[in-house]
């Protein structure tokens, strides 16, 4: 399918990622105001471990110091993934680095393109924001029974604001052309999983 005139997101392919549990099931919705949001109303469901909230276009996403995360319709990944880890809290020490590193290492796996981590949660590409994540725990007596973890990633969007067009930035702008986000997400929740397996 050519990605130029393709709109909606293939969640089955997502699903078929080699994982046990991690995107098996999905929750898209073609628009929504925060994917971490809804990830909390959905836990109070009690939605299975490793559900991803997905949208093609996320209209109040949740950046860094309270920010909003600006996103197209269709071009970014704008998910976040619910995980029940029921360990106690220094179990995830570093997960938000840990993250950004599994991205990192994607990226550079899929393209040979190099992101660095600017820490605590951003992801930089020609110095230049071109993803973030949000990691959010509840805890209860030193236990974890959830996790949310937010992806903003910028891959084919080409509209910045002015506020943001000398900040961030997307693999297409800096690379003229198409990115798969399919296969970002389910290489990104396959090495993911391994790395919770291990908590």
């Amino acid at each position: 399918m050519n990605l130029r005139i393709k709109i909606s997101m293939d969640i089955e392919k997502i699903k078929k990622a080699n994982t046990k549990y991690l995107g098996k099931q999905i929750q898209y919705y073609k628009e929504l105001g925060s994917t971490q949001d809804k990830a909390k109303e959905l836990v109070n469901l009690n939605v299975a471990n490793g559900t991803i909230v997905i949208t093609e276009n996320q209209i109040k996403g949740k950046g860094t110091k309270g920010r909003t995360w600006y996103s197209s319709m269709g071009k970014n990944i704008t998910m976040t993934i619910i995980i029940y880890p029921n360990c106690t809290i220094d179990k995830l020490d570093g997960i938000t680095l840990r993250i950004a590193e599994i991205m990192q290492n994607v990226i550079l796996k899929l393209y040979n393109i190099k992101l660095e981590i600017k820490l605590p949660n951003d992801l930089m590409l020609n110095s230049k924001k071109v993803a973030g994540i949000l990691t959010e725990t509840k805890i209860l007596k030193n236990e974890v029974p959830q996790l949310l973890i937010g992806i903003g990633f910028n891959v084919n969007e080409t509209e910045f604001s002015k506020e943001t067009i000398n900040i961030a930035t997307s693999l297409k702008r800096e690379y003229n052309k198409e990115f798969s986000i399919e296969d970002i997400i389910i290489s990104f929740i396959e090495e993911l999983e391994k790395v919770l397996n291990q908590i």
